[in-house]
């Protein structure tokens, strides 16, 4: 690991999942986290999910419907679009993560 990247673990879904991220990113990651944890609540909570699996896939549904709006729209810069480029990544990798783990 070289120093400009850090180890973090964060809990999507009731798991923990290891990240090794950009130092620079870690406030953004914490944020996105946090973002998706409460999509999952209030998915849990308005319509009686019992599956957290069934909440992630719809929060993911929900993200990815918002992302592919902005692309639809073309409402972003190059900047935005490499920005959703990382964050696609990002989550690849902690799906990628949650595969093996199954």
């Amino acid at each position: 690991m070289s120093s400009d990247t850090i180890r973090i673990n964060v809990a999507i879904g009731g798991r923990t999942y290891p990240l090794t991220i950009p130092r620079h990113e870690e406030e953004q990651v914490r944020k996105a986290v946090s973002l998706i944890q409460g999509t999952i609540s209030r998915f849990e909570e308005r319509y009686a999910v019992g599956d957290k699996q069934d909440a992630l896939a719809m929060c993911a549904l929900q993200l990815a419907n918002q992302a592919a709006g902005m692309q639809s729209a073309g409402d972003h810069s190059g900047a935005e679009d490499e920005r959703l480029k990382q964050i696609q990544g990002q989550l690849d990798a902690v799906l990628g993560t949650r595969r093996t783990a199954l």
